[in-house]
């Protein structure tokens, strides 16, 4: 059972009305995370800031949906793991087997594995990450400013990951449990 209400697109007024639409118009649907997040204008302004100025990056949206996987796992959230896999597949075009290695934090590529292994060190670090974890993404291709993309990426995540495990938001794509 959900913990934070939902708000009907049709029914909310003001700011959030109006980020509902904007949602709505690029998406179709208005999922039910925003809708949960609505309740606050300020906390679905932000997340669609965030997540608008990150998908203008240099990582790419493939690369984005990797990572959202691997945070996704590592915080067992079954909302974001679910969307995430079906963005990924569905509308960014990954391979099923990539977003299955994904949630372990490995890919068949050597710079995407660089990028998730960050990601899970991130995680498992609370961001205090050596010297060592950042030479080794760095090592791997990536610039100081991709790696600044990759932490970004991380904090989206975890915020969405939290948002969603506190809210226990109705999942509205096609089910994707966390392992173990």
């Amino acid at each position: 059972m959900t913990r934070l209400q939902a708000l009907d697109p049709k029914e909310t007024t003001g700011k959030s009305k109006e980020l509902f639409d904007a949602v709505q118009a690029k998406l179709g649907m208005v999922p039910n995370m925003m809708r949960t997040m609505g309740n606050s204008p300020a906390v679905l302004e932000g997340y669609l800031g965030l997540s608008e100025a990150l998908g203008k990056g240099s990582l790419g949206g493939k690369l984005g949906e990797l990572l959202a996987v691997t945070v996704a796992e590592s915080n067992v959230c079954n909302y974001c793991l679910s969307a995430h896999s079906f963005i990924g597949e569905k509308l960014v075009g990954i391979d099923t087997d990539s977003i299955q290695a994904a949630r372990d934090g490995n890919h068949a590529n050597p710079k995407i594995d660089a990028a998730l292994k960050f990601a899970k060190s991130l995680i498992e670090k609370n961001g205090r990450v050596s010297s060592e974890d950042v030479e080794t993404v760095k090592a791997a291709g990536y610039s100081d400013g991709e790696v600044g993309e990759i932490v970004a990426n991380v904090a989206l995540n975890i915020f969405t990951n939290y948002f969603n495990n506190t809210a226990n938001t109705d999942i509205d794509f096609p089910l994707v449990e966390v392992a173990g």
